[in-house]
């Protein structure tokens, strides 16, 4: 098994390898949670600390579930009533935490960069669960386990990236990975929610549905990240709606065996019809929430391990 890296702050820097790997090691772990056999002896008598500056449920709630399964002291910090609000800096914080000599620390800020400043400032582990516009490496993790299960490989596929590209980190951290993982990638969204320098990413790109799903393997819906919207980036939620939320009609031009994906919350009814989001015949989003658990268990597993080799090295 290959897995390098200390932190996990982002895809940009895994290999090829050690996505393959991580994801290697989550599946044994899908499966182990579904048995309730997940081994409770991984991360005994180490510590986990998650501290979540936005709001989450999917998340952190799978993190904190992750942590336990595999016997690590978990602990959430209320974020809204600690002493950054009182005016205390990420880094005093950090430094803080880091006396307290926590092992694996799980981060999400509203902040591009924020995730990697603290873990320049810690001596463990640190997981990046999201941070401003930038990146969210477990979710994009999870979406390809995901993809993989479904679809038998993670290689040469026809994937559509669909919504709002611009504010979203899930859709850079998806096209990172699955760009590594050599598929094919279309993004799809009217001008105004694609992100500057698109052409720069390697992806077709499309503000026509019918066009961009055409013969894809997997059509994956983004939501509309009205928080980091600031004017009329959509004429209004039924235009939008209309023109690029999935239907019957908009996923018939995907291949007949297309999988459908949304990393949550959805929208019903603005980037998915209700239908096809609970259609499981086609709808994968269950699975994603499932395997997001498995990820973060291999993610900590794996981290773990090299924090501990690094320890009894020094």
């Amino acid at each position: 098994m290959t897995f390098r890296a200390r932190h996990l702050l982002g895809i940009e820097h895994l290999a090829p390898d050690e996505i393959t790997t991580l994801l290697d090691l989550a599946d044994t772990y899908a499966e182990a949670n579904r048995k309730g056999a997940a081994p409770r002896d991984v991360l005994a008598g180490m510590s986990q600390i998650n501290m979540f500056f936005e709001n989450s449920t999917r998340t952190q709630a799978s993190f904190e579930l992750a942590g336990k399964r595999l016997g690590a002291d978990v602990m959430n910090m209320a974020m809204q009533a600690s002493s950054v609000k009182k005016g205390e800096t990420l880094i005093d914080t950090a430094l803080t935490l880091n006396a307290m000599r926590p092992d694996l620390l799980v981060v999400r800020h509203p902040h591009s960069g924020a995730v990697d400043l603290l873990a320049q400032k810690v001596n463990c582990a640190v997981l990046n669960a999201g941070d401003g516009k930038h990146e969210h490496p477990t979710q994009a993790l999870l979406d390809a386990l995901t993809i993989r299960r479904a679809k038998g490989r993670l290689h040469r596929l026809s994937v559509a990236i669909c919504g709002d590209i611009s504010h979203s980190r899930v859709a850079r951290s998806n096209i990172m990975l699955l760009g590594k993982m050599e598929n094919r990638i279309r993004l799809i969204a009217p001008p105004t929610l694609m992100p500057s320098g698109v052409a720069d990413f390697g992806c077709e790109v499309f503000d026509n549905m019918e066009e961009g799903l055409k013969d894809v393997d997997v059509v994956m819906m983004l939501r509309l990240q009205r928080e980091r919207m600031d004017g009329g980036f959509i004429p209004s939620e039924r235009e939008y709606y209309h023109r690029y939320g999935l239907d019957a009609a908009k996923l018939a031009h995907a291949k007949p065996d297309a999988i459908v994906m949304h990393p949550g919350p959805m929208n019903r009814g603005v980037e998915i019809d209700g239908e096809i989001a609970d259609d499981i015949n086609r709808s994968v989003i269950q699975e994603q929430v499932e395997m997001g658990v498995a990820v973060r268990m291999a993610a900590m597993d794996l981290l773990a391990q090299n924090l501990r080799t690094n320890r009894d090295a020094a």
